[in-house]
């Protein structure tokens, strides 16, 4: 398929999330024309309003929004952040309940005024709320996925970096499993440049050890808490790494990213979404199979599924 010409991208929900997802996609000129949806009219039309004064200023891009579903239509990719934001001390799962009902009575409506788009959830807590939208919906799971451990990827490659003394873009590590608590580091796998990440000799001239990367591994998972407890949500980095998969599939790129679909029959696990290494183009994600995993981070990836599968039980019964 190719680049999607007349692109459009509809971002639901005009919270600090998803204003700042509409500003990412203007910014990067992610798509030619971005729309802005929520409920909220008052909210919804100031913060369209505020991103329309800056055209000028980014390229093609246009915004539009409101809080009539018409806004929707012609969407060739939904990014969803609405819902009820996560407060310090409070875990996405706890979440999970409103989320999961706000998500239950918006999915209908939506796939009536966008039938053939691309759904992406960024709404916490993600995994779980994108495996019961899958099941409600029936849409196939290429086609409705969450921003998973993008984010999270991009944190841990950030620490790396600063450590290894080298650019962002040359390390090659993943965040995988739940966007959440059960998280873990593909450290098999991770490499700066083609040098494994043990064996990279820094600018002090030591290297990093097994309990430097563990330390790393829980301030990357525990970064959004930090973050929330400090001001409240976090938004800009969301904002940016929800534009970057909507780039990905407009342009039919074809990029491996960390996103979360409901995976079928990957290393044992079934009906569970997880972030694993996926391809991201215009038909959607799709999970790359022959991704390996060591015996430790094969048990970390199932506790992650076994995690999550309750948390989905729960909300089903």
């Amino acid at each position: 398929m190719a680049v999607i010409e007349n692109s459009k991208v509809t971002i639901v929900g005009a919270g600090s999330v998803g204003s700042s997802a509409a500003y990412a996609a203007l910014i990067r000129g992610s798509a030619r024309h971005v729309a802005l949806y929520d409920i909220a009219t008052e909210k919804v039309e100031a913060e369209v309003l505020d991103l329309a004064h800056g055209t000028q200023f980014t390229g093609s891009s246009d915004i539009v929004g409101g809080s009539d579903l018409s806004v929707v239509e012609g969407s060739h990719v939904v990014v969803i952040t609405a819902g009820a934001k996560q407060h310090p001390g409070q875990t996405r799962i706890e979440l999970a309940g409103v989320n999961a009902g706000i998500m239950q009575k918006m999915m209908p409506q939506l796939l009536e005024a966008a039938p053939n788009a691309i759904y992406v959830i960024v709404t916490n807590p993600c995994d779980v709320l994108t495996v019961l939208a899958q099941e409600d919906t029936g849409l196939p799971p290429e086609r409705i996925f969450a921003s998973g451990t993008v984010l999270d990827t991009s944190r841990l490659r950030w620490k790396l970096a600063e450590r290894a003394g080298v650019s962002t873009s040359s390390v090659h590590a993943y965040i995988v499993g739940e966007h959440g608590d059960t998280e873990f580091p593909l450290w098999s796998k991770a490499t700066i440049g083609t040098v494994p990440i043990l064996d990279w000799v820094t600018p002090r001239g030591d290297r990093m050890t097994v309990e430097e990367l563990d330390r790393i591994a829980v301030d990357v998972r525990d970064a959004a808490y930090k973050v929330i407890q400090g001001k409240g949500a976090t938004n800009y980095a969301i904002g940016l790494s929800s534009a970057r998969i909507i780039e990905a599939i407009l342009n039919d790129e074809r990029a491996v990213m960390p996103v979360s679909t409901v995976l079928s029959r990957f290393h044992g696990v079934d009906g569970v979404a997880l972030s694993v290494p996926s391809v991201v183009s215009a038909t959607g994600a799709v999970p790359i199979r022959e991704t390996r995993f060591d015996d430790r981070e094969l048990e970390l990836f199932h506790a992650s599924a076994d995690a999550l599968k309750k948390v989905a039980d729960s909300l089903r019964a």
